[in-house]
């Protein structure tokens, strides 16, 4: 019997293997260890290998790609309803082969060594900038209790926090002012390590002809540009920009039954690093819009007519979607920003 479809379970250092011919038979279905794994599958005819999109996966997806097997990964939550009875290990990697298999199946594309990179940068800037906003507002906590007051934002806590710590004149405590000086020094470093991470991303956007294409968008800057481009890869794996929207979470969900069709909130599936970029770069358009309103300038018709009957948030939703279906066309057609195309469309 020959095997044509195998599912992994994977794991840290025990995977399992389950592999089936053309006609479903199990051709086996054992544990393996890590070091074993490029062996065994080097071994294998070419087949169709499946496997849950989580830690690792990319890497083993492109080690078994060049070994020359077809590798498909796919969401969790979509394998889960063939595991049968009871979860273990041996169930997964059979549920995840039975998967793979299914024709209506949706697949994550593989993402290559560059993506991953790109995409650790970004992830490791988002750590560093929640440390960030968690320490200035445990700065401003700690001397409220001391009556000093500071107004929200990082660059007061960063310029305040640094005086009120020299400053000997302040009631303060002296273990207290040596603490905010520490926090301060601290707060400092995360600041100038954000900042570093984001001019690595600049340059290396500037080096990327799509995703400086993608910074000619309103409210796409050079951080939501590279981190589009590294995260959806291969924009003709989606039909159409409906697709990449819905992909990003950008739309909402149903709970429809009989007929009746009930929609609610947006379903925030998929990315919610980029969709959480896409949306920031919408309310900066409002708020754009609003003063240039206030200024007596022209505005976005198409924004207005949504403010009219619409609250911001959702309008900065709606926008967000605009942008995800109007960046998929940039990348599929290597074109340029047309601002003129999309006032057509919107009329």
């Amino acid at each position: 019997m020959q095997v044509t479809t195998v599912g992994i379970d994977l794991a840290k250092n025990i995977f399992h293997v389950h592999g089936v011919d053309h006609t479903g038979r199990i051709v086996f279905s054992k544990p393996l260890r890590r070091a074993q794994m490029a062996e065994f599958f080097v071994g294998l005819p070419r087949c169709l290998i499946g496997m849950e999109a989580c830690s690792g996966a990319h890497f083993w997806a492109r080690k078994l790609q060049s070994q020359g097997h077809d590798v498909r990964l796919m969401s969790p939550q979509f394998v889960k309803p063939y595991v049968k009875s009871n979860k273990n290990d041996r169930a997964d990697a059979q549920a995840i082969c039975e998967a793979v298999s299914r024709p209506s199946m949706r697949f994550v594309a593989v993402k290559s060594c560059e993506q991953q990179a790109v995409l650790a940068v970004h992830r490791a800037r988002q750590g560093f900038v929640k440390m960030r906003t968690a320490l200035a507002n445990q700065i401003r906590g700690l001397l409220s209790e001391f009556g000093i007051v500071m107004a929200q934002g990082l660059r007061v806590v960063l310029v305040q926090a640094g005086a009120v710590a020299a400053d000997e004149r302040m009631a303060l405590p002296s273990p207290m002012r040596t603490l905010i000086g520490h926090l301060h020094q601290q707060l400092k470093q995360l600041d100038a390590q954000v900042a570093q991470l984001e001019q690595l991303i600049a340059s290396s956007v500037q080096a990327d002809s799509a995703e400086r294409r993608l910074q000619q968008v309103p409210g796409i800057g050079p951080i939501t540009s590279s981190a589009i481009v590294a995260t959806v890869g291969d924009a003709t794996l989606f039909a159409n920009g409906k697709q990449l929207a819905a992909w990003l979470g950008l739309v909402p969900r149903q709970h429809s039954s009989g007929g009746k069709d009930k929609l609610l909130g947006i379903s925030k599936r998929g990315d919610g690093y980029v969709r959480t970029l896409l949306i920031h770069g919408a309310r900066s358009l409002i708020q754009a819009n609003e003063r240039r309103r206030a200024a007596g300038k022209s505005t976005d018709a198409w924004l207005d007519r949504l403010l009219s009957r619409r609250n911001a948030n959702v309008a900065a939703v709606a926008l967000a979607n605009r942008n995800a279906r109007i960046l998929w066309a940039m990348l599929v057609k290597a074109s340029e920003y047309r601002p003129e195309a999309r006032m057509l469309a919107a009329v």
